[in-house]
């Protein structure tokens, strides 16, 4: 994935500040390269692999077997971790529903850790955005829920997503901003000035 730089980022806050100069919703963008390294996966896969392939061939071969078939585990396993460990095969290794469940925890991570839960009038909103598990989540508190429920959310989250997939992620991002401004500058106007949270993105990498 392509990082954003400095301008791109920019963009983003910038179009964060225009939807909350209408809205009391006070919205969060944040960007994590990865949900999780997944580190456990290579070391499992080359475990039951390094196993199973000297094991069958003993089975149909007859070999190897005492000593030899040791050292073939053991040479296996130790070429597998390496191999495994190579980002686009680990791809493969990693269930789409842990990756999605690794995503969705962080997100929600995410929304505590940038106080979206402690607003002035439960009007915090995150946009969470995982590039290599192609995740997007849009959560939020509990006094826009109803102006933002689910149903849009899931709407506006996958358009985001298969922007994401395409690798126009800042162009998710401003689309995502401003459809969501648009329900929420509707039902929640601004009322009073200030910014309870930063507009900056916030980027883990």
């Amino acid at each position: 994935m392509t990082p954003l730089d400095e301008y791109q980022q920019r963009q983003i806050a910038e179009a964060i500040a225009r939807v909350e100069r209408r809205t009391d919703a006070e919205l969060v963008t944040v960007l994590a390269r990865r949900a999780d390294d997944y580190p456990y996966l290579p070391l499992f896969w080359a475990a039951v692999l390094a196993l199973a392939g000297p094991g069958l061939l003993q089975l149909v071969l007859g070999w190897p077997v005492g000593h030899a078939l040791l050292v073939a585990n053991l040479l296996l396993f130790i070429g597998l971790c390496a191999l495994l460990r190579i980002p686009r095969l680990n791809a493969w290794l990693v269930p789409p529903a842990l990756r999605r469940w690794r995503a969705s925890r962080l997100a929600r991570q995410q929304f505590r850790e940038q106080r979206l839960h402690c607003t002035a009038k439960g009007a915090g909103g995150l946009i969470f955005v995982a590039e290599a598990e192609l995740h997007v989540e849009i959560l939020v508190d509990q006094g826009i829920d109803r102006h933002l429920d689910a149903r849009a959310r899931a709407v506006i989250g996958a358009r985001f997503a298969e922007q994401v997939r395409q690798g126009h992620t800042l162009l998710g991002f401003i689309e995502c901003i401003e459809a969501c401004g648009e329900r929420l500058c509707e039902h929640v106007p601004r009322t009073h000035a200030g910014n309870e949270l930063p507009n900056r993105l916030v980027i883990l990498e």
